[in-house]
C-alpha cells in the first residue's frame, strides 16, 4: 500500500507541521530509553542551556506531548479551560479589572483580522519550527549518550 504525500509550499504551515510531526516520530522511534536524557541539560550547538532549564527527558515529553495536539487536534475549548484554570476567582478578578478602554482596543483588534492572522500564524510558524529544531538536538545528544555508553 502506498501512501500519497502532499507537497506543499516550503514555508506553508502544513509544511512545518508535518516537518514537527516527522521529526518527533524519528526522535520517538530513535530513543529507546529515554530515562537516559534525565537529568541531561538542553544544549545548541555546545552552549549549556541556563541553570534550571528543563533537561531532555522533560524536552522529550513536551515534544511528544505537543506532537499529539499537532496530529489530532486540540483538546475540546472545555476540558482546556478545565486544566488550565487553577482557579475561578482569579478569572473573575480579571474581567472585572476590564475598563472600558480596554473593550474598545479589544473591539478594535478584532476589526484588524488580517493582521492577527498574520500575528498569530508567523508565531506558530516560529515556534513549531523552534520545537523542530529542539527534537532534532534531542536526537542528536541521545545519539551522543549511546556511543559513550558503548
Amino acid at each position: 500500500m502506498q501512501v500519497q504525500t502532499k507537497h506543499y509550499p516550503r514555508n506553508c504551515l502544513l509544511t512545518v507541521m508535518d516537518r514537527y510531526s516527522a521529526a518527533v516520530r524519528n526522535m520517538e522511534q530513535m530513543v529507546m530509553f529515554p530515562s537516559l536524557l534525565q537529568d541531561v541539560p538542553f544544549s545548541v550547538h555546545g552552549h549549556q542551556a541556563q541553570g534550571g532549564a528543563p533537561d531532555l527527558y522533560n524536552y522529550f515529553t513536551m515534544l511528544k506531548a505537543i506532537r499529539m495536539d499537532v496530529d489530532h487536534g486540540l483538546l475540546p475549548r472545555e476540558e482546556w479551560r478545565s486544566k488550565v484554570a487553577d482557579d475561578k476567582a482569579s478569572e473573575a478578578e480579571n474581567e472585572a479589572a476590564m475598563t472600558e478602554e480596554d473593550e474598545k482596543e479589544k473591539i478594535l483588534g478584532q476589526l484588524d483580522l488580517e493582521a492577527q492572522l498574520h500575528l498569530h500564524f508567523s508565531s506558530l510558524h516560529h515556534i513549531l519550527t523552534h520545537l523542530t529544531l529542539k527534537a532534532e538536538e534531542v536526537m542528536r545528544t541521545y545519539q551522543k549518550i549511546i556511543e559513550q555508553d558503548k
